[in-house]
Formats: structure tokens, sequence, C-alpha cells
């Protein structure tokens, strides 16, 4: 049709898509009947169940049907076609075995039928931030629009570009977070071009009158009857006043503001801690947890992994929310960031009856608006107090949870079906809040009975009123005195509470407040001074906070889309648990019934209550020795490991070492590492592992036949520990021992010193080395740089070099100890070194972005896996993901971006410091990730593209051996490695107090390192022959015969018979999907289109979006001035949008040859055209890079030094300083270079900058966010939340309409006008740069009027730059820098006041 000169339309929408589905399907083609979507409704679970509820709701008779045709006569926007309204008309709307565009495609078309207009029912389902957003102040109406349709209608969250059409308009809508590009044109004549990248179609510059993006939450639209283009402000504000939505919620809502919290106790101490112990509460939930959110108003902070049993194997007793693992977003949505960018986030909360999402009316503003989910007493109380008539009418009615004692376990199953069978009756009689409570007046009470766990309760009730049509006519608040974490809130609002009264958490709040020992921490100053209602009010904050970063992990930033969405995993749980109370949930391996669940809630109970009654201290988190909690990891393992490998922690350099012998190395000793194995055989159940055995095909051979140990050991890597979490000394040990053994070491994500990229040659016969004075055992020929190394999304230490000296680059997608979120560094550790590694602040904590900002989806990693591959072909890229449901199609997504090696981490691994509730419940084993991963692989032909490694927890042959059988090729070894070296499992890696410096920057602390790379090997060799001892007795001579074998693993039926909570657990169902690789090995070879060879030797290379690169490179001109090393060379050349990562080829040859700053002459490259995404990549000293036309997302992301200019075509249409020329997240990680866009930047401009000085005329939302130094020069206005997480650096803004202040998130930074001379030079002089280099109007005009307009410029600094000269006026004589790339140091910094000579003049000219 489009190529028939016949065919005439007033629109067209076409959608090409990178297939993440393994199976692509014709149904699935994009775009749908109205919708074409780009992007992942992260909220799909909760948006399908939640439609699904509303299709049981009926609340029409069908006689009232009416005519479906012709309703032309009422102003309701109304079509009698709703589901909601009429009987098995349209059913079912929505089946989550489709995708989530038919989805929201199905609910958004039934909403046009219905009479919505289409911008109008997209704003419902897709809704932007409008909160404290100054975009919106002049637009009230638009803000009760949202309002409005946020009480109705759960948002469909997650990154996503809508167009859509009703065939009256066509539209682009961007989700709230902005997390998908999108670009516009307008030409002269009226047509408008909107596109995911700029540069798809060809227009002539000179016919654009105006060019823009859409930013976060924005639409734009088009009328198609009249032609007229509407922008956001236009068609949002048009839609909204339709109706009076303000008048209709001041006339009828209801809201429940945060108020103060009860002083006076419910309970005496001795009922209280009675009542803590038969909800499960333990010691160290008090000690820890409460005592971080009461006095800190945060979660608690922990390191090291979850190394404790899983629930459902432990012999003590769980909550049943320890049976759920949170889901999260890796590489196909990407999480979010709830630290740095929670404007766009609310934990706010309704209840009530929702009416229908297909009509407009006043009832549907009558609700409770509840400011948090997380309710207290007086709050409770005054929703009670909406139920009379006069104040609303809200109907109101209490369910008590508890039952007899004496019924017993059996009795939890009638008790429940009493429970459900009562909501339902009393939804039926209008009540409207139904309060689930297991709250007893006193001890007598609590010694009666016991009660159904709350979340089994909640989740028991909400899907008992969803079958009888019941849900959407009431809201569950859930009172409750088993919730204290911020896991516990998650889940019982997940599976379908719209709100929580913790009544024993503050009770315990006050109770902790008025112990002796509180107090007495507050009178020392070890704890702030608070009074009990502050106190309460800092532990609601961090639950707050909490649920924000749960949500964050899964890409959902409301927590009314999150209600109801089940996002978890099962990990123990039976049939008939599953069934009752959370349908639709994933429990791989069966476990615990009902009844099991009843006995397990009774063994938390004291035996009395009495003054003297304490509670027990189960040792989940901290080890307990004997009677608490089995940990893998302990003190006495790392004793019983050393023994093995001749390790003796009192040798270091603060004791004997230098005068021990061999460094105080003791022989390996093999019956040692017997016991260390026998004691983890012995071990209580902790794994799935635990629960296998082996089962040979074959009969024995003899050891001397089986492959060797350094054969074996080429497979073994550490895992991704960085350097600031570890000390040098750690690190380094590490990775000079594990190359000595053939395999991978890992730099983890904090860059890595350039000295350690040659191997040592200066070892002297006492193995010392004058390059690493601090090491031991050295031997000449050592390397100690890392084999892998990593790019996270902190981009620290990323530099050319660093991505040159690598053989492997490892994207860090996830982290086993906490996916979703972002590496965690606390101040204390980052010292002078490490600082100078990051290119950051010393003493400032570092925290890592959630991996977002360059991977908003599958193409996005795509796209840095093509960055990567550019800067270094001969490294491959690997993909580190966390297991989790639906890793197998993430996997395949991965391989089909062209990844080289895919890890997969346990969810128990290890972390330098993480929030305690990630540690313990998000991510699942890996023996659940790989299995699925390999699995998806092989069945879509992809295997043989990818080489698997699994990581954490990992601590024998016999662990590697039962991951080898279920496909993994390769095995990296933590926190075991780091008790190789020394570790004794003290468990403070996050308070920089390692008491042996494995994990401590304290000089002191470091010198007491007992570890040479010496013991590490002999743990490697011991755990190398372990396997061979292994496939000796299976008959097996080569370890890749055993790779994909699951058909060699069955179930340990003794194991299994020791499992003392249930006899439910099964794990037939979870060896049956792995497919029978027995006959067909081929997946173990790379492809034959690249050789066949094996895949280690094989690096996938970049195809034709890497053309224009290998031109540049292979330019003769080119070549000559990288081997001459001086001069001035220039070359130009044209670009198009598929040409991407352009330069940063050119940049790793220069990297590999001079490193990041060796390169003397000037390469001035000049380009014409719309370039592809990360143009300017990796840029380095020397390399001047101008661009004629325009550029899309992550220009020069990663950038280190040289030039980038990019503008306009001399004969534009459009005003450059309006118009966008550059996409989001450019400079994204750049650690030097000068940086200058002739128009305006996208989202996230400079985030995490740290020395590049850069302009652009005008930024979206989130400039300057993360930078650590650096200066940010905008000519234009910004979006919202300037400077979040900003701790070094500085950024002028040029504030046109007065309202810069309000766009700043002033929680670090903070904001002042140009008031020092030193400021000033500095501004003046990059605006008379940027004008020079691009002939920018806008920059011309305010020098014109520099007088005036420098009035008009606000600085943003954070405390880490206050005593800088351009800030503060009481620093004279300071250097100022004005450039990042000018020809010395000399002409860089000026004295303050200085002006230049002539000469230097010339110079900087030039």
């Amino acid at each position: 049709d489009l190529q028939n000169e016949d065919f005439t339309t007033k629109f067209v929408i076409y959608h090409r898509r990178f297939s993440t589905n393994t199976n692509p399907k014709w149904p699935l083609a994009q775009p749908m009947r109205v919708v074409g979507h780009n992007g992942e409704i992260n909220t799909l679970i909760g948006n399908v169940n939640w439609v699904k509820a509303r299709e049981k709701s009926k609340t029409l008779p069908a006689e009232e049907l009416g005519d479906l045709v012709s309703k032309e006569n009422t102003d309701n926007i109304v079509m009698m076609c709703n589901t909601q309204d009429v009987p098995n008309l349209l059913e079912p709307l929505v089946d989550l075995n489709r995708s989530d565009s038919a989805n929201l495609d199905a609910v958004f078309e039934l909403m046009t039928k219905s009479r919505h207009r289409a911008p109008c029912a997209l704003m419902s389902l897709v809704p932007a931030a409008y909160e404290n957003e100054p975009a919106l102040s002049d637009n009230p109406e638009i803000i009760d629009f949202y309002k409005f349709h946020g009480g109705l209608l759960e948002a469909w969250d997650g990154p996503a570009l809508l167009v859509f059409s009703d065939g009256k308009s066509i539209g682009a809508s961007l989700d709230r977070n902005g997390l998908r590009p999108a670009r516009y044109s307008i030409t002269k004549d009226g047509t408008v071009y909107m596109m995911s990248e700029t540069g798809v179609v060809d227009l002539d510059e000179a016919d654009i009158v105006s060019k823009g993006r859409l930013g976060p939450g924005m639409m734009i639209n088009v009328d198609l009857a009249t032609g007229e283009f509407k922008d956001n402000i236009a068609i949002k504000s048009e839609i909204a006043s339709r109706h009076p939505y303000g008048e209709w919620i001041a006339k009828n809502r209801k809201d429940v503001t945060k108020m103060s919290f009860a002083e006076e106790r419910i309970y005496d101490d001795a009922t209280t801690t009675f009542a803590q112990g038969s909800f499960g509460w333990g010691l160290e939930d008090i000690g820890m947890q409460i005592q971080d959110m009461a006095g800190f108003a945060r979660e608690t902070t922990y390191s090291m992994g979850d190394d404790a049993p899983i629930a459902v194997l432990s012999e003590r007793p769980h909550t049943p929310y320890n049976y759920f693992k949170q889901r999260f977003a890796q590489v196909t949505n990407p999480p979010i960031d709830p630290l740095r960018e929670g404007v766009v986030m609310s934990v706010a909360m309704t209840l009530g009856k929702k009416e229908s999402i297909y009509k407009v009316s006043e009832k549907g503003a009558r609700l409770i608006h509840l400011e948090s989910p997380v309710l207290n007493s007086n709050e409770m109380e005054r929703i009670a107090s909406f139920s009379s008539e006069e104040n609303g009418g809200f109907q109101q009615g209490t369910i008590s949870t508890r039952y007899a004692l004496e019924d017993g376990p059996e009795g939890i199953k009638k008790a429940i079906e009493a429970i459900c069978d009562k909501a339902a009756e009393d939804v039926r009689n209008g009540v409207e809040v139904l309060i689930l409570s297991d709250k007893a007046a006193d001890q007598s009470e609590l010694d009666g009975s016991t009660y159904i766990p709350p979340l089994v309760a909640v989740g028991a009730v909400h899907h008992r009123l969803i079958t009888e049509g019941l849900r959407m006519d009431t809201g569950i608040v859930v009172e409750t005195g088993s919730a204290w974490s911020t896991h516990h809130f998650a889940c019982l609002v997940g599976y379908g509470a719209n709100a929580v009264h913790p009544y024993l958490a503050l009770e315990t709040v006050k109770q902790w407040h008025g112990a002796r020992r509180t107090q007495s921490q507050m009178e020392a100053g070890k704890l702030a001074v608070t009074t009990v209602d502050q106190a309460q009010q800092n532990y609601r904050k961090a639950v707050e906070n909490g649920l924000l970063k749960i949500l964050s992990k899964m890409g959902i930033s409301l927590m009314s889309s999150y209600q109801g969405a089940q996002i978890f995993e099962a990990m123990g749980l039976g049939e008939d648990v599953v069934d009752t109370s959370f349908k639709g949930t994933t429990s791989r391996i069966g476990g615990v019934g009902l009844e099991d669940i009843a006995s397990e809630t009774v063994m938390m109970r004291p035996e009395t209550a009495s003054e003297k009654t304490k509670l027990v201290n189960y040792g989940y988190y901290k080890p307990v020795p004997k009677q608490g909690e089995y940990h893998a990891n302990s003190s006495d393992l790392a004793k019983l490991l050393h023994d093995a490998i001749g390790l003796d922690k009192k040798v270091s350099a603060a004791t004997n070492r230098d005068s021990a012998e061999n460094d105080g190395v003791k022989p390996k000793n093999f019956a040692n590492y017997e016991i260390f194995k026998k004691s983890l055989a012995e071990a209580p159940l902790a794994n799935i592992r635990d629960l296998l055995d082996f089962e040979s095909d074959r009969e024995s051979i003899a050891i001397e036949d089986v492959e060797p140990a350094s054969e074996i050991m080429k497979r073994f890597c550490t895992g991704a520990m960085s350097l600031g979490a570890l000390s040098r000394e750690a690190h380094e040990t590490l990775a000079i021992a594990v190359n000595r053994v053939g395999g991978k070491s890992n730099s983890g994500e904090g860059g890595e010193d350039v000295v350690r990229g040659l191997d040592l040659t200066d070892v002297d016969e006492k193995g010392r080395s004058p390059t690493f004075p601090h090491l031991a055992g050295l031997k000449n020929g050592d390397s100690a740089n890392s084999y892998v190394h990593q790019v996270a999304s902190g981009r620290f230490g990323v530099t050319p070099q660093f991505l040159t000296t690598a053989k492997q680059l490892e994207i860090k997608m996830a982290q086993g100890a906490k996916p979703g979120e972002g590496g965690q560094l606390p101040g204390p550790k980052v010292s002078e070194y490490i600082a100078s590694l990051r290119a950051s602040k010393p003493g400032v904590t570092l925290i890592s972005p959630p991996p977002h900002h360059d991977i908003y989806s599958i193409e996005d990693l795509a796209q840095l896996i093509h960055d990567l591959h550019a800067v270094n072909e001969k490294a491959g890229v690997s993909v580190k993901l966390v297991s989790s449901i639906g890793i197998g199609t993430v996997a395949c997504g991965v391989a089909k971006a062209q990844a080289d090696v895919i890890q997969i981490s346990g969810g128990d691994g290890g972390t330098g410091a993480s929030p305690l509730s990630s540690i313990k419940h998000a991510g699942m084993p890996w023996e659940m990730g790989l299995s699925e991963a390999h699995s998806a692989l092989l069945n879509n032909g992809l295997r043989d593209r990818v080489t698997l490694r699994v990581d954490g927890g990992i601590r024998t042959g016999r662990d590697l051996a039962i991951a080898a059988m279920m496909g993994a090729e390769e095995f990296g070894f933590g926190t075991i490695a780091m008790i190789a070296e020394g570790c004794v499992m003290a468990r403070v890696c996050h308070l920089n107090t390692c008491p042996v410096g494995v994990t401590s920057q304290k000089e002191e602390l470091r010198k007491k390192f007992p570890g040479t790379p010496e013991h590490v090997v002999n743990f490697f060799e011991f755990v190398a022959e372990e396997i061979r001892e292994l496939m000796a007795h299976m008959g097996y001579s080569n370890f890749e015969d055993l790779i994909g074998r699951s058909d060699l693993l069955k179930e340990d039926e003794a194991q299994i018979a020791k499992i003392a909570k249930t006899k439910g657990v099964s794990l037939s169902g979870f060896f049956s999907s792995i497919p029978d690789s027995k006959g067909d090995r081929a997946f173990l070879r790379a492809t034959p289109a690249e050789g066949g060879g094996l895949k280690g030797d094989v690096v996938h290379v970049n195809g034709f979006g890497s053309e224009l690169d290998r031109e540049m490179c292979n330019h003769p001109d080119v070549k000559a001035a990288i081997e001459k090393n001086e001069g001035d060379t220039a070359v130009s050349f044209n670009i198009k949008n598929t040409d991407r990562s352009t330069c940063a080829m050119l940049a790793g040859d220069i990297a590999r040859e001079y490193g990041n700053a060796g390169l003397d002459g000037n390469l001035n490259i000049n380009m014409f055209g719309s370039a592809g995404q990360s143009f300017g990549a990796f840029t380095l000293p020397g390399m001047k890079v101008r661009l004629t036309g325009e550029a899309n997302d992550y220009v020069g992301k990663g950038m280190h030094g040289g030039e980038i200019v990019v503008l306009p075509e001399a004969d534009a249409g459009f005003v450059a300083a309006d118009s966008s020329i550059v996409g989001n997240a450019c400079l994204y990680g750049a650690t030097g270079g000068d940086f200058h866009a002739n128009g305006r930047a996208g989202e996230r401009f400079c985030v995490r900058n740290s020395g590049a000085y850069a302009v652009s005329e005008g930024t979206g939302d989130h400039c300057c966010e993360y930078m650590t130094g650096g200066v940010v020069v905008a000519l234009g206005t910004v979006g919202r939340n300037v400077g979040a997480g900003m701790t070094g650096g500085i950024g002028y803004f040029y504030d046109e309409d007065g309202r810069f202040e309000e766009r700043v998130n002033g929680e670090i930074v903070k904001c002042q006008r140009v008031i020092t001379p030193a400021g000033e030079l500095q501004l003046r002089n990059i605006v008379e740069r940027h004008f020079e280099k691009t002939g920018s109007e806008k920059a011309e005009s305010i020098l014109d009027n520099w007088d005036e307009d420098l009035g008009k410029f606000w600085q943003v600094y954070p405390p880490s730059e206050a005593s800088s000269a351009v800030v503060s006026e009481t620093i004279v004589g300071d250097a100022v820098k004005v450039s990042a790339v000018a020809p010395s140091e000399e002409l860089c910094y000026l004295p303050v006041g200085a002006g230049m000579n002539p000469d230097q003049t010339t110079l900087c000219a030039d």
C-alpha cells in the first residue's frame, strides 16, 4: 500500500521491533488495533488481575444494554459495551498468555469505544508524574484529571513509547519516567514526523520549522479532521477541561494525611514480648531492623550474602513472607531509581468502592485517599469517622483472623473459609473498608488463640472477593502484629491489601524507644535524640522508602500499580496454599501446606508470658553459635579451609610475614580439605542442590584417565568484587591467583589502576615487587590485570584504556545480593586512592544508579554490547543476570543482542554493602535460573552463541559439578575465594572494620591481610581435584561431557526425607523441562558461521552498524596520523542513524597504542547527517569530532577527552536553541573532554559525568544526575530534578523564565547566583568557546548582554565544591579550570582575576 502512489492516507504508524519474545508470532506484530507500543508494562500482572476483577464485577442487568451503536445524545463518555457493567459481552478482555502490548491495546480500544477520546484513555492508563511537576503549575485542571482517574484505575506503568490512533486523531505519549526515546519534526507543509530515533526519515533541515522530543509523561496529538498539532499542555488541558474534576474531588473525596502517632502503650512489656514471639519476631528484628528504622529512618545495611537455608529447608520456624522472593526487572525492562528519581514515585493508596473505568461521573471521585499505605491508630480512627453518613458514609467492617489454639493445625482451613465467607457477606452488605485484624485484646486472648498469618489471610480474602465479583467494591486494611520489615509490607500489598496497620511494630518502636539502652545511646550521641512520635515517624519513613525501593526493582512507580500485582515467586509453598491465597504465583518445587504453615506459626509462640520472657535470637542474619540458624559461610568453615590451604591469619605484614619461611604459607593439606568438604556435606539442608545426588550411566575409570586439573581450572572465575569493596591487597591477590591458574579474574565496578596492565618483571627472591609493595608471594610473570573488566551503571573508572586492556568486558545488569539496585560503597571506604580510580570525591558515599540510564530495554543492551565490541573487538562481552522466573526469555534476548557470555548469579550472592531485605528476599537460587536459561537457549537454537557462567554460593567441586550438569560452562567463586585469602566471615564489610584487611581501606587493617596468591591457588587445586575424583567415579574423562547432562542428576530421597517441615517438596518438575542433550553436543561449540571452534576463542563481530567506524579506522590519513602521533589531520564522512557507536573503534585503536592520554596530534573528524546511538563514544584527547546535523541517545558516552561539537545545518529552518539536537543520557559516564551542542538535549544530560565540560542550550529532566566532576552549562530551560545525587562538579543554568529554583533537587546540591570573579571567568570562557565552536545565536545574545544576562544564571554545586574559588568569595588565588582539553595545564588553569596574554590567546584560539 505504502508504495502505491494511488493510495492516500492522512497518517501512517510503522513499527519495527527487536524480538525479545523467544518465539515471535504474527498476533504479536505491531502496531496493534489502536496502539503501537515500544516498551514493557512492568505492572502487567496486576493490571490484568484488576481488569479480570472488573470483568467479574457486574453492575448493570443485560436488559439495560440498549443500543450499542448510537449514543450521540449523552454527555457521559459511556458505551454500554463495557465489561465492568455488562455480563459476558467482550470477555475475556485480557489474558496473560498474550503480550503486554496486546493487553494494553484491548483495554485502550475498549475505552475509546466507550466514548473516551484516545488521548483521554491514554492519559488515564499511562499517567504522567503530575505531583510536584513545575511544568503543570499553571494547569491545575490537568492535575485534577490525573487525581480523579488515579483513583479509578491502576496505572499501566513501565518504560513505554506509545503511538495511538482511534481514526479521529493520532498521537504519541511517553511513560512517566521518560525511559524511551521519541523525537519529532514539523515541516513547512504541516507534516508531523515522530520517530523513536531521529534520522529514520530523511528530511531537509531547511524545510523543518520545529524539532522537538517527548519528555517524561508528555504527549503530542494531531487532529486528523483539522490538521491541528497540539503539544503536551494543549491536548491535556483540552481533555482535562471537559469535566469539573477538581469540584468533584473537593466534594466527594476524603483524605487521610499523615497524623501524629499515639504515645501510649497498648500492652505491657511482658505481653508485648509474648505477642512479638507469637508473630515470629526475633531479637535481631529489634536490635537490627527496628533500631535502624526508628533511630535513623532507614533500612538496615548489611554485607555478605544470604548463606542461610531457604525457608522450606530451614529447621527454624519462618513466617510465610520468607517463602516469597521479590521479582525484579532486568534487560527487557529497567528498574528505576527511588533514591534520585523519587519525584515520579508515590506510595499513595485508596479505600472504597471503585466505579467503572469506562465511564466518567462524579461518583468516581468518592474514595478515601491515603497519603501512605502504612497507617497508625489515629489514622485508623479517622478512617472509621468516615463511616457516618454525614462524613461520607464509607461503611466499615472488622474481621478477626484469630482462631482457637485448640482447633489444631487443621483448624486453619476452616478459619480461612470463615473469614472469606464473612468478607463476601460484609461487602455485599455495603462494607467499603474491610479490616482483617489479628489483634488480641489482652494476654488471655493471646494465650487461647492463634492466627491465620496475615499474608495467607489477605490473599485468600482478596481472591475470594475477585471470584465473587466483589473486589472492586471494597478496600482491604490489614491490621497485624506480623509486619515489620519492608518485605512484609510489600507482600501484603502485592497480594491485595490497600493498607496496613502494623500495630505491633509501632508498639515495638515505643518499647524500643523507652528501653534504658536506647535512652543511653541517645545521651551518648550514638543515636539522634527523638520523641516517641518522631521514632514512629522514622519507622514509617523507612518502610515507605523501602517499599519504593522494592517497587523500583520491578520498574514500577506507583504503589497503586503494585497492589495485587503478585510480583513474587514462591519458594517452598505447596499447591493448596497457592490455590487458596496466591493464585497465579509460580511455586516450582512444591512445599509446605496450610497445616504445615499453621504448625510453623504455633512453633513461634513463647511458652509463657512473664517479665523474664525473652525473644529468641533466631540468627537469621548474624550467625548465633549453637542455637541459631545454620549459616554455610561461618568462621568455623573459614578455619577449616584455612587449615587445608595452609593459611595462618596471624601472619601478615603487621606481624612476622617478612621473617617467616615461604611468607608463612604452610603446605596444603588434603586431609584437612576432606574435613572441610565433610563439614558441608553433613551440614543442615540449605539449598536445592543439597537435595540432589549423582546417577551415572557409565562405569568408573582411573583418575589418571581424567582431564588434568590445570584444564579444569581454566573454567574458574572470581566474582565481580570491586576494588573499594575489597582492599587493594585482597583484590590484587585474587586477580593474580586466578590468572596463575588460567582462569578469569574480574575487576568489579570500581575501575582498575593502569599499573595492573603489565606482567610483573621486578619480583625479587622473597616474592616482593616494588610495583606492588603491599603484596607477598609474587612471581615474575604474574599479572594483576583482571581478565574481565566490568562496566556497571556507575561507570566508575570506565575509560578507553580500561576497556581496551580487558580480555572480556562484563555488563552488570544485576547483582545477586540486590538485583534491581545499583552498587553501594560507603563513604569511609572511598579513600584517596579509590576516589582517584573512580573520578569521585574522597569520603563521599558512592551509590550507583540502577541500570536504566542506557539500558532501558533489550535494544539498549544490544547497543551497549555494540559499543563494547566496537571499542575492543578482541574482547567478548558478558552480561550478568540474576536468577528469576522468566530468565529464559531474557537470556534468549541477550543472546540475540550479540553477547558472548551470559552469567547467571544466584540471589544468595555476596556483597560489600546492601539493604538487608534485598540480601534476604530478592533473587532465586542459581539452580532455578541456570536450568531455565540453558533450556530456553537450547530450545530456541541459541545455546551455541553464548557461554553460560554461574556463580552464587559455589563452594566445592560437588556444587560445581551440579552446576555443569544444569548447563554451566564456567564457574564463579565469590565469598569462598575471599575466605581462601584470609576472610574470617566477620560480616562487617560495610563498616570498613574488617579485622583481616580483606574489605577495609584503613591502612592499619590492610596491613593485617594474611593472604597470598598461593593460598587461593591451593583452594582452586583442591576443588579441581575433587571434580576429577567425581568424574573418575562417574566414568567421565572430559569435563565438557558433563555440561548440560541433567540426566546424571537425581533426587536424593534420603536428603528429602530430612526436610523437617513438610513432605511436599518435589524436584521432579524442576528437571522435566531441561532438554536431553546427551546425544547432541553441538551447543558446546561456536556456530558454524563463526568457525565452529571453542566458544571461548570466538568473539561476535559487530555488523553493519560499525561499517562507518571501520571505514574511518582504515582511512589512510587516520592510520598515518595515529602512527606518526603528531600534527593535525582532517577527514570527513557522511553519517546516518544506523551508524552506531561511531568513533568508538577509533578510540579503541588509539587507546591500545597510547593509553588514555598519549595521542599528541589532533584528529579532526567532520561528520554530516543524522548520527546513530552512542555517537562519539569513548573519545580521547586529540580527537576533535564535529557533527553537522543531529544525533540520537548517548552522545559522548564514556567520553574521556577531546572535543565533540554538534550543530545544525547552516540553512536550517528552525531556531536551534528551541530545538532538540541530541538525545537522552548524553555524556553518560564521561571522564573528560569538551562538549558543545547547538540545540537542546534530552533527559539525564551528563549523568555520572566526572570530568567533561559540557554545554547545551537546554535539557530535559535529571540534568547532572549522579555527577562527580566536570562542568555543565545549560543556556536554556531545563526539566526538573536538577543535581539529584550530584556529589562533585559545577553547573551553570540560564534561567529565562525565572522558575529554575523549583526544578532543583535540593537534597544534596545548593544553588546561588554567580557571585565570584572566578565563577564568572569560568562561565564566560565556556560560553565564549561555545559561540566560537558552534556559532550559537543564543550564546552570542548572552555574550552581547553579558552584564545583564550574567544575573540570570544560577550556579549549582554540591558540598564538596563549596570551598572552590568558583563558588566561594573567600577563596583567593585558586586555579580556575575553563576547559577539559586545553593544550597544557598552564593554559587550563588561570589565577583568579587574570586574563590571557596574547600568546595564550592565540594558542587557545587554535
